[in-house]
């Protein structure tokens, strides 16, 4: 059965968001796979402590990703 996995930082992305993700993500798949694997498809969105993450070896705060999507740079 098809498992999609999302990490996000947490406090970045709203509950309203979050539920957006796996509806779409799930769509994305049952575009693939058919509509019959819905009802066996598994989404889960799983935060990640601010600061627990990194790219290029530097820590990635939730403050960092809410200035990138507002088109700032850190």
């Amino acid at each position: 059965m098809p498992f999609i996995q999302v990490k996000v930082l947490e406090n970045v992305f709203s509950d309203d968001q979050k539920q957006q993700m796996i509806r779409s993500l799930t769509d994305a798949l049952v575009g693939i796979e058919g509509e019959n694997m819905r009802p066996v498809t598994w989404c889960v969105v799983e935060e990640v402590r601010s600061g627990s993450w990194g790219i290029a070896g530097n820590p990635l705060t939730t403050a960092d990703v809410v200035a990138l999507s507002q088109g700032v740079s850190a």
